[in-house]
């Protein structure tokens, strides 16, 4: 059986560290040996640890910025309504948050840890708020179409959102059934409904 270029082996190998032992404890030099090469050899292919999240976030987990990104460029290109759009958004971000959350959580353990994973975010152009962004300017394109109202707040709504999709993630692993009541299609889609009597036109 032909073996895995070693970029894809270091991407599968940090995911799976990422997910079973968090972001901080998933050293370059674990990840590199679960990837069966060197160090050296990950360095090769990312800069940092904090590169090669980055990486893991765009390339394994739910594609939320790229969807974003399709419906700023042409909000009226998918023939769809406003409020279809935001159901797939929110199921996005629900799955996106759902297997983000795992691997992040670790560094809150470590505000040094943090800072330094922040400063390397904003280094790198990216974080947490950038699908608030995404979703707000997709928003203000719907509104320069007439699809959302004049007076809408598209950055709260956007917020709104995509704050319940992150709340979803882990409000409810302590409840007796360890799950949300609703399914995530059922969700997504009473999300987008009633946020759409909010800011629809």
């Amino acid at each position: 059986m032909e073996q895995k270029p070693a970029r894809v082996r270091i991407i599968d190998a940090a995911h799976q560290l990422m997910l079973t032992i968090g972001l901080a404890r998933a050293t370059t030099k674990e990840i590199a040996r679960a990837a069966g090469c060197s160090e050296a050899a990950l360095y090769k292919h990312f800069a940092s640890k904090e590169e090669l999240f980055v990486v893991v976030l765009k390339e394994r987990l739910p594609r939320l910025n790229p969807l974003l990104e399709r419906l700023v460029a042409s909000p009226g290109a998918w023939e769809r309504t406003v409020e279809q759009n935001l159901t797939e958004i929110a199921r996005q971000a629900a799955l996106f948050y759902e297997q983000s959350f795992p691997i992040a959580a670790s560094l809150y353990a470590d505000p040094r840890l943090k800072e330094r994973h922040n400063e390397a975010m904003r280094e790198l152009g990216t974080g947490p708020h950038m699908p608030i962004r995404g979703l707000d300017a997709y928003l203000r394109s719907e509104q320069a179409a007439g699809r959302v109202r004049a007076d809408a707040d598209t950055y709260a709504a956007a917020s709104l959102l995509l704050g319940a999709c992150a709340q979803r993630a882990f409000a409810y692993e302590a409840t007796a059934g360890g799950t949300p009541p609703q399914p995530l299609d059922e969700f997504a889609a009473s999300l987008a409904r009633t946020l759409m009597r909010g800011v629809g036109a």
